[in-house]
């Protein structure tokens, strides 16, 4: 039986698929797309694979997970203040849209390579490593990334380095991201508050349920969660998808105490921002040496699905609510478990939060995540505010050419 269709136009879109940290990506030039931003959407859900609501993108380069359908735009910059632009796209999988409403620190590590690989940004004669300034349009911000050169001036792709969640090694990209607080809303804590309460109603909960939760906007917004406030609940629940429904559910309220929706029925349609995570404590060895493996424990999500690792911009999120008392990530700090314990254990009273320092100083966090963890450096002024985290991640371009796919024609 025949079937009536909409005409559609082939395309050829220039562009390189790149690993950067633990997502994958497309990496385009922004002169290939359409000069008008509004008019992406058809051309980058078809070449990812997401038409026809299609969740394993069969018919594009996606892979079919939140953390494999990403794009990257790329532009040589016009401000004094930065080398290159680039605007975070996020592609929906099994869903025909796309999210430009933040960013994504993984991403960004691959920008640096690109930029020097296709010749957007040129080093010395002789130079070993470079800084390249990025100006992520999506957040208005920036970040400072260093990349390794070989004796070429070429990014140096191979090395020993090795990040979690990523099988090979290869060499150190080193992000610094500059002012994080208030990426989106203007503020550090959006609410005014360092930690609040929120009501929040899930299907699979009889009752309003309060949640305890810190909001944070640094690099990203975060609906950070006291996961051993809500643990009983979580247990209770009679399925995986319950629990992710119920965090969801969280995000949703917290947006709309963020300033980011004007109800629950609107944050759900922007699934990207603010994103969210539960936050539980570290742990300590339960032998003699009491060795510590983090300063704090988290499981994020993407896109409604637990992320299977962090957010590059999450580990900031978490390392700059860390290091400001009164959150409910520098509380869960101090409240270890011993490591044949389970998350809701009560605190150990060998942990106790380390006092602040005085005076501008850098403070290291490390954060433990499903793959391992991730080292931030937090660059602090003397009033304790956040200047610059740092995160190192690698990154590796698999392939360049053209991805071709049909749009319907106007």
């Amino acid at each position: 039986m025949a079937v009536k269709t909409t005409p559609r136009r082939r395309c050829a879109l220039p562009c390189a698929l790149m690993r950067a940290g633990t997502s994958k990506g497309m990496f385009i030039h922004r002169k290939d797309l359409p000069e008008d931003p509004a008019a992406w959407a058809p051309h980058l859900i078809s070449a990812m694979g997401s038409r026809c609501n299609d969740p394993k993108q069969l018919d594009g380069v996606g892979g079919g997970t939140s953390t494999t359908s990403k794009v990257a735009v790329v532009a040589k910059s016009t401000r004094p203040d930065a080398d290159v632009d680039f605007t975070f796209v996020q592609v929906a999988v099994g869903k025909e849209a796309i999210d430009v409403t933040g960013t994504c620190g993984n991403i960004v590590s691959g920008v640096a390579p690109f930029a020097v690989q296709e010749g957007l940004v040129r080093p010395e004669p002789g130079q070993t490593s470079m800084d390249v300034r990025v100006y992520s349009t999506n957040t208005d911000r920036i970040v400072v990334e260093t990349v390794a050169l070989d004796e070429h001036g070429e990014y140096q792709e191979d090395g020993t380095y090795t990040i979690p969640g990523v099988s090979t090694s290869g060499s150190e990209v080193r992000c610094n991201f500059v002012d994080p607080a208030g990426s989106m809303t203007g503020h550090l804590f959006p609410s005014g508050e360092r930690r609040q309460i929120l009501r929040v109603q899930s299907p699979d909960v009889e009752e309003a349920l309060d949640v305890r939760v810190s909001l944070v906007d640094a690099a990203n917004p975060f609906v950070l969660i006291d996961a051993p406030y809500i643990g009983t609940t979580l247990r209770q629940l009679p399925s995986l998808e319950a629990q992710h429904v119920l965090v969801e559910a969280i995000r949703r309220e917290g947006a709309v105490a963020m300033g980011l929706a004007s109800s629950v029925e609107v944050a759900s349609k922007t699934r990207g921002t603010p994103k969210v995570a539960l936050v539980y404590p570290p742990v300590f060895s339960s032998d003699s040496s009491a060795k510590k493996t983090s300063d704090i424990r988290v499981q994020a999500y993407s896109m409604g699905l637990p992320h299977p690792s962090l957010q590059l911009t999450g580990a900031v999120c978490l390392a700059s609510a860390l290091c400001s008392p009164g959150t409910i990530v520098a509380d869960l700090a101090g409240q270890a478990v011993l490591s044949d314990g389970d998350c809701d254990a009560l605190p150990s009273p060998e942990r106790t939060p380390s006092p602040p320092v005085p005076g501008a100083h850098e403070r290291s966090v490390t954060i433990a995540h499903s793959k391992g963890t991730i080292q931030v450096g937090v660059q602090l002024d003397e009033a304790g505010g956040v200047r610059g985290c740092a995160v190192s991640r690698t990154a590796r371009r698999l392939f360049e050419g053209k991805v071709r796919y049909y749009v319907e024609e106007a």
